[in-house]
């Protein structure tokens, strides 16, 4: 079931708490940004109320409810009969895969591979797993958003899981990333999977559009890089010696045109 304007969502929960709950409509009316405690809803009404959402929408409201209003249980309503947000983004790196694996999973190198960090601090190493706190560089409002997270990485199987300890505006993001060898080079994946909080500034097909198109850049961005530095490493290897020809010889070894 999908819900398709806020406003009627609104009035449909202001409904349902005035019907079931014993919402005095005129207090909704003059207070609109009031919590439902401020309205004076008790646990039982907000049980009443989860009930009743629960059985229409399938959604679980949960026990802070009490400090929202009815406008931002709407909107959780909302935001939760959306389906959780799910990308898949994906480019080719004409670079060997150690070297490609080795570079991507160097999270203290980020700032210099991604140009959306400005700083990534190492807080923890496990074996494998590797918790650290990312900042980005500062947004057009001179915001710096930071967080931690976690991955951990398995060699055997060129596959990484990742997710946000702190999740900020999400409810949860996970991160599957895999490596793939192909006849022109490496395919790195990223798949996303998350869930934004009912008080965050955008919804889950919102942030959805917008990780598909950073994640465009950001690839890009890593395989000029990678294969730049491909490029070098090829140029600096050192060349074998020329194979010494006898005296009266041909003289066509390997390195001659």
């Amino acid at each position: 079931m999908t819900v398709t304007d806020d406003r009627s969502l609104t009035a449909e929960i202001t409904d349902i708490l005035v019907t079931n709950c014993g919402l005095d409509p005129d207090a909704a009316a003059r207070a609109p940004a009031a919590s439902l405690e401020e309205l004076g809803l008790d646990s039982l009404a907000l049980l009443e109320l989860s009930a009743v959402v629960a059985d229409r929408w399938r959604v679980s409201i949960p026990e802070q409810a009490a400090q929202l209003s009815i406008p931002a249980v709407a909107d959780l309503v909302a935001r939760r009969v959306d389906p959780p947000g799910h990308t898949e983004n994906s480019i080719v790196i004409a670079a060997p895969l150690e070297l490609v694996w080795s570079v991507t999973n160097d999270v203290a190198g980020w700032p210099d591979l991604f140009t959306e960090y400005a700083r990534a601090e190492i807080l923890d190493r496990d074996g494998d797993t590797v918790r650290f706190r990312l900042t980005m560089h500062p947004d057009e409002n001179g915001v710096a958003w930071s967080w931690v997270s976690e991955r951990t990485a398995d060699p055997a199987t060129r596959q990484v899981r990742a997710r946000r300890v702190e999740t900020g505006p999400f409810e949860y993001m996970r991160i599957h990333w895999t490596y793939t060898e192909q006849p022109d080079g490496v395919r790195m994946t990223w798949v996303q999977d998350f869930a934004m909080k009912p008080t965050a500034p955008v919804d889950n097909a919102g942030m959805t559009e917008r990780i598909n198109t950073n994640s465009a850049v950001q690839l890009s961005v890593i395989k000029d890089r990678v294969e730049r530095l491909t490029g070098e490493r090829a140029s600096a290897a050192p060349t074998a010696p020329p194979t010494s020809t006898p005296t009266g010889g041909s003289g066509t070894g390997a390195h001659d045109e």
